[in-house]
């Protein structure tokens, strides 16, 4: 691992931070700046509303002083989606009021802000809570994600969590192999994939 590397709590101040990984990693784990007209988009839906409304659950990798890297999570997905419905997408509707889509991924962001859904409603029963994890491509394999997969599974885990699960972009064959080395099952639903693992202490 780099030496010049650190996770700690995520805050306020990385708001910004946090929006600029999420596109830079929202093209399949690449960079995804030239499909989005706003550099907002991604992180409206993937990363800051987890830093806004489940900030114990938010982790940044910082690389000399800056963070190069995210994981963010929620113990109760479906009370994560209504916090949202209520407290967020209201706030981001206006945010982008009047952006016409003109770049490849706009379109699809913004209906899924005026028409927000989780993407693996079928898993939530079993699996409640949820994570999101991107870390700037230099560093993708550098024994990073593993650590901070650790620090947020202990997190949700002392919270009295028992099952967690994430959505995977179904082209990225790196996060898929990474997933399943972890030891998360692989789940495929309507072009959707998951993965997920129970996290209580009888499965460690």
């Amino acid at each position: 691992m780099d030496n010049n590397c650190s996770i700690r709590p995520a805050t306020e101040a990385d708001t910004e931070a946090l929006f600029d990984i999420c596109l830079k990693t929202a093209n399949g784990g690449d960079d995804a700046s030239a499909l989005y007209s706003d550099p907002h988009l991604p992180g409206y839906i993937w990363s800051v509303p987890y830093l806004k409304f489940a900030e114990d659950f938010a982790f940044v990798l910082i690389q000399d002083g800056r963070p190069v890297g995210y994981i963010v999570g929620v113990p109760d997905t479906r009370a994560f989606d209504r916090e949202l419905q209520a407290n967020w997408w209201p706030f981001v509707r206006q945010e982008i009021a009047g952006l016409t889509p003109a770049r490849p991924r706009d379109a699809d962001v913004i209906e899924r802000i005026q028409n927000p859904r989780s993407g693996t409603p079928w898993l939530q029963d079993d699996y409640p809570a949820h994570l999101h994890i991107n870390i700037l491509p230099g560093l993708q394999a550098a024994g990073w994600g593993r650590r901070m997969i650790s620090i947020e599974l202990e997190a949700l885990r002392d919270h009295g969590v028992r099952a967690v699960h994430l959505g995977v972009d179904p082209n990225n064959h790196r996060a898929r192999g990474f997933y399943h080395h972890l030891g998360f099952s692989e789940f495929e639903r309507d072009g959707s994939v998951a993965f997920a693992m129970r996290i209580d202490e009888g499965s460690r």
